[in-house]
Formats: C-alpha cells, sequence, structure tokens
C-alpha cells in the first residue's frame, strides 16, 4: 500500500511526537498553522511536520487525520472537520468518554471512517514507548497499526466496537491520576503535622500498584463500614490544614455502597462490583 499522507489536529506534546513517529511509514504528516501558538509552531518545527494555512488544505490532502487535543474540544474540532466533508480515516484518539467518542462517529460518518483511540503513556520521546489503543472497523484499525509499526507507539486493537479504547483510556486514567492527587493530599496532610518523611518512609515498604489487585476489591468492601468513617476523619484533618477534602468525602461516599457487607468474608469480587453498580 502507498505511504498515506496524515494530518495531526492539534500538535501538543503528545500529538506532535505521535505525528513524528507515524511519519516513519506516511509520505508526509500535515499540520495546520493557522491560529496556533508560537509554542506549537516550534514544536511542528522541532518534529519537522509540514506546515498548511488551513484545516480545509489539511483535511484534501489527509488520507488519515488524527485528532489529539484538550478533550474539552475534541467534538467542536470533529464537527468542523465534518463540515469539510473529510472522507478519510478519523482517528478520534482523545481522553474522552465512550458516549462522546460515538457522537464523534455520528457527526463524521458515513463520510469518513472513525477510529476509537486511546494513549496510554507518556509521549514517545527520550525512550518513552506509550501505548495506542485501538478500536473501530478492522481495515482502519489495520492502517493505523502500520503506520505506526516499528515505532515507539506501540498499537493494540481491542476489536471493532468503538468506544473501547476510550473506555480503557479513561478506566487506566481514572485510577492513575486520582492516585496522584490522593499522593498530594497524603504528603500534604503529613506535613502539616511534620511526619511527611516518616510517611514516606512507611510507603516505600510496599512499591507496587494497587490496580494490579483487584481481588482486594472484596475485602475492601467488607471493611467498608469501618473505611468510611475513617477518610471523613482524614477528610476533616484535610480541611482543618486547609486542603481540599472532597476526594476523600467523595471516597468515603462511594464506600457507603457497599454498607450491608459488613465484613462479608464470602463476598466475592463480582458481587462486591454488582453492589457498587446497584446500591
Amino acid at each position: 500500500m502507498d505511504q498515506p499522507t496524515v494530518g495531526i489536529l492539534h500538535p501538543g506534546s503528545m500529538g506532535a511526537a505521535v505525528a513524528a513517529c507515524a511519519a516513519t511509514n506516511a509520505a508526509e504528516i500535515l499540520w495546520c498553522a493557522a491560529g496556533r501558538s508560537p509554542a506549537s509552531a516550534a514544536r511542528a518545527t522541532q518534529f519537522g511536520l509540514t506546515p498548511v494555512a488551513t484545516l480545509s488544505e489539511l483535511l484534501d490532502r489527509s488520507d488519515i487525520v488524527i485528532s489529539l487535543c484538550p478533550p474539552a474540544a475534541a467534538e467542536d474540532l470533529a464537527r468542523e472537520v465534518a463540515g469539510h466533508r473529510f472522507a478519510g480515516v478519523y482517528v478520534e484518539a482523545n481522553a474522552i468518554n465512550p458516549e462522546r467518542t460515538k457522537r464523534i462517529v455520528g457527526l463524521l460518518e458515513p463520510e469518513a471512517t472513525v477510529v476509537d483511540g486511546g494513549v496510554v503513556g507518556s509521549p514517545p520521546v527520550g525512550g518513552k514507548t506509550p501505548s495506542l489503543y485501538l478500536s473501530g472497523p478492522a481495515a482502519e484499525t489495520e492502517r493505523i497499526e502500520a503506520l505506526l509499526a516499528g515505532t515507539a507507539v506501540r498499537t493494540a486493537v481491542l476489536g471493532t466496537e468503538v468506544g473501547k479504547a476510550s473506555a480503557l483510556k479513561l478506566s487506566y486514567a481514572s485510577f492513575q491520576k486520582t492516585s496522584r492527587v490522593l499522593v498530594a493530599l497524603a504528603v500534604g496532610m503529613a506535613r502539616e503535622h511534620g511526619v511527611d518523611q516518616e510517611l514516606i518512609e512507611v510507603a516505600s515498604r510496599r512499591t507496587d500498584s494497587y490496580l494490579s489487585e483487584p481481588q482486594y476489591v472484596a475485602k475492601t468492601a467488607a471493611r467498608a463500614w469501618r473505611w468510611g468513617p475513617e477518610l471523613e476523619e482524614a477528610a476533616d484533618t484535610l480541611a482543618a490544614a486547609g486542603l481540599p477534602p472532597e476526594m476523600l468525602r467523595a471516597a468515603a461516599s462511594t464506600l457507603a455502597r457497599w454498607h450491608e457487607a459488613k465484613d462479608d468474608s464470602e463476598l466475592t469480587l463480582t458481587d462486591a462490583l454488582d453492589r457498587l453498580a446497584q446500591p
């Protein structure tokens, strides 16, 4: 197959780096300079992207368009692309929920074919190797796999159903990013009382990720009746230190859904998740 021309919307730190990887197997990587910041222009130049004057020109020339923009802008950008009747492959690779991804399919098809994408990891520079998860029509996900073959961006196809890649991205982000915020709150609370170094020393004895132990969810549910009030106490401690308590209050509220599972040692992961979804 001939090498495709690829358009990138818009080259932020992730988009520009992914586009540079795609350049290995593409005829050309285009970006639209109109209305973009000097920082975007500098990034595009650094990664060897070809500027075009208008979005219309980018869409006319591109076989594949990759959308990597701030999540809030994803639908407006897709709507703008749809207005130009783009007829190639549109990779919706933003961190948006599956329902929004499906709405974007509705905006762009049948003229274009939409592939759902979710990037997990850091931009592919300095030895970093993020994964781009894909779901959607088989022929088109194969084209995106081919586009990134042999590059620092690893691809994995999750099936033909649009929404799967978005769901995986957000499932992981919900844990990973909330965990980082929880670290800030925990260290902030400890620092207020002069025990932050001791907290870090306690934590250093355990380095694995709770996300790799989903079976522990059932034990969490059985202990929720105790853990919820404990988190309310922690939230009060944060508030007293001028730190935001809402995240821990929300966690306590979540634990309250398991109140009836008090000390239930027979509870399975499936039971616990069912109760969480249907309190």
